[in-house]
């Protein structure tokens, strides 16, 4: 029999050990001196908050799997309302608007939600699209009385749940807590279903890889970090940003929350590290306090790394945890590792090396499949070195999308009791049982030769002082696609004449012929700012890519 979880309980746990440990630490107004006003939570203050906040929400008419969107801007009332879905027993549902509102009301429609707990803006768009979310009965808005549409206000809830004299629901470790929404960068959102238990699962997996211990202090990029900290009685420091957009991050005020708060880690994506590296080299700032930084979202340019490990004690690091919605964490490798002894590697095209596989989880490398697996024996593993499909198996692993059966049945592959997760990349294990990420299936390019795989070639590429990065794009029909390399340069060097450019692109090809792996390429072509998902910055949309090369070649050759 399954045993009694709730995620929520973690939290309880934190405050009967630190009950006065800040819990959460938000920024809250700015003097006119510019310096910051911050307001804060206790572990047991928090906890306090989460019940009352469950309680209103059972009296509210919420059940054990109703579907809550959640949709706050990061703040303590994000933490406290998250925490009380869990406790409540609801289902958790998190999308993320930097998606874009087309795809996001696409979320929304599939999921079918019973109910909003969101800004005013959310509630507006709502109202005005009935039609849509007929079922969602449970609706509460983190604006104040003036802004209803409907709404119950975040005190008037915590006044109904002391009016609730019964018991919270009990949960178990397979009860379903979440629904997460995937980014889409290679495909349509998929809502992934987390379980309490794999939430469990996560947060060990995490505090004993990198040895985080109760007491240390975290500015999270990404709200959901939070959740992580305060199963590990870590306080939280939400910084004053836009987690959508962090390429356009005010370092200053990353810095300053650092300072202030005495943080001694901090996660965030290598778009955000990039702005913040950056500042800090050219303010002559160091970073002395932090124990570790963490990034991921993307693969973490080296520019990035050699920046952030700089401003670090030399007992600190960089850290770059691989995964994916559907599974986190995977494998991880610290930036000094990286740039001491794979960084070379990477730049002679052997792909990116995401490091050694956490305690407790598996790994395979089987022949590449576009089809569905339906038993682990009708996988063919690989040997050491050599590049497919990369299958990953563990406590923390998703076991299904939300209604999305197809998609489930290709993305997983059973093995008796238990089952593997296909993540969607390739890669290979090396001697040291090392993982290394090739790039995404989806944009390996299918040549009359062979496939070339994209985090491989483009390794080579961006090495050249003129390239801030690449893309390797296929044109034409699969099995028969022309590799194409899409080149931005660097900011300010631009190619500004024809003959610069020109020689530009000599240089690219002739680096190109040097190497078995890219000798095949023949086309480069310029392009100004590349499509990214404006979450990350540097995850490149490669599909926009290549329909823009094919555009072109076809109109230069005409």
């Amino acid at each position: 029999m399954t045993s009694a979880l709730n995620i929520a309980d973690r939290l309880t746990f934190s405050a009967s050990i630190v009950p006065d440990q800040p819990a959460v630490v938000f920024p809250e107004t700015t003097d006119r001196m510019g310096r910051t006003a911050w307001t804060q939570r206790s572990f047991r203050q928090l906890d306090n908050d989460v019940t009352a906040l469950a309680r209103g929400l059972i009296q509210l008419g919420v059940r054990p799997g109703d579907r809550m969107v959640l949709m706050v801007r990061p703040s303590i009332e994000f933490v406290a309302l998250t925490f009380a879905v869990f406790r409540a027993g609801a289902v958790c549902v998190l999308i993320d608007p930097g998606m874009g509102r087309t795809r996001m009301l696409n979320c929304l429609d599939e999921t079918d939600p019973d109910g909003f707990l969101a800004v005013a803006e959310v509630h507006l768009l709502r109202r005005l699209m009935p039609w849509r979310f007929r079922n969602a009965r449970h609706n509460i808005t983190t604006g104040g009385p003036l802004l209803r549409f409907g709404c119950i206000t975040l005190s008037e809830l915590v006044a109904r749940g002391a009016t609730f004299q019964g018991e919270l629901p009990k949960t178990r470790a397979t009860d379903q807590a979440a629904v997460i929404f995937t980014s889409g960068s290679t495909g349509p959102p998929r809502g992934v279903v987390y379980e309490h238990g794999m939430f469990d699962k996560q947060v060990d997996l995490i505090r004993d890889r990198y040895r985080i211990e109760s007491g240390e202090t975290d500015l999270p990029g990404f709200p959901l970090f939070a959740l992580f900290n305060l199963a590990m009685q870590v306080t939280t420091v939400i910084p004053d940003m836009d987690p959508a957009k962090p390429a356009c991050v005010d370092p200053r005020k990353i810095t300053g929350a650092m300072e202030d708060q005495q943080v001694s880690q901090a996660y965030g994506s290598p778009a955000m590290w990039n702005r913040v590296g950056r500042y800090c080299i050219d303010h002559e700032l160091q970073l002395p306090r932090l124990n570790r930084v963490l990034s991921a979202g993307a693969p973490v340019p080296l520019h990035v790394l050699q920046r952030m490990t700089s401003l670090l004690r030399d007992d600190a690091d960089l850290f770059t945890p691989y995964g994916a919605t559907e599974c986190l964490p995977v494998a991880s490798i610290g930036g000094r590792e990286v740039l001491e002894q794979t960084a070379a590697m990477s730049a002679a095209g052997a792909g990116t090396c995401v490091g050694t596989v956490f305690h407790g989880v598996e790994v395979r490398i089987i022949a590449n499949t576009d089809g569905v697996i339906r038993s682990i024996e009708d996988a063919q593993t690989l040997r050491s070195g050599e590049i497919g499909e990369i299958i990953v198996r563990g406590p923390m692993v998703t076991r299904e999308y939300f209604r999305r059966p197809e998609a489930t049945e290709r993305a997983k592959i059973t093995d008796g009791d238990e089952f593997w997760h296909r993540m969607g990349d390739v890669g290979y294990l090396d001697d040291q049982q090392r993982l290394w990420f090739c790039g995404r299936q989806a944009h390996v390019v299918h040549t009359e030769i062979g496939p070339m795989y994209s985090v491989c070639c483009e390794g080579v590429f961006d090495q050249h002082p003129q390239v801030y990065r690449s893309a390797l794009v296929g044109i034409g029909r699969s099995e028969h696609q022309i590799p194409v390399l899409v080149v931005e340069p660097e900011e300010g060097a631009y190619p500004g004449t024809a003959s610069a450019e020109e020689q530009l692109r000599r240089e690219l090809l002739q680096i190109a012929e040097t190497r078995e792996l890219t000798k095949q390429i023949q086309k480069v072509l310029f392009h100004r700012s590349f499509p990214v998902d404006t979450r990350h910055n540097v995850k490149i949309r490669r599909e926009e890519l290549a329909v823009w090369a094919a555009s072109k070649i076809e109109h230069a050759d005409s």
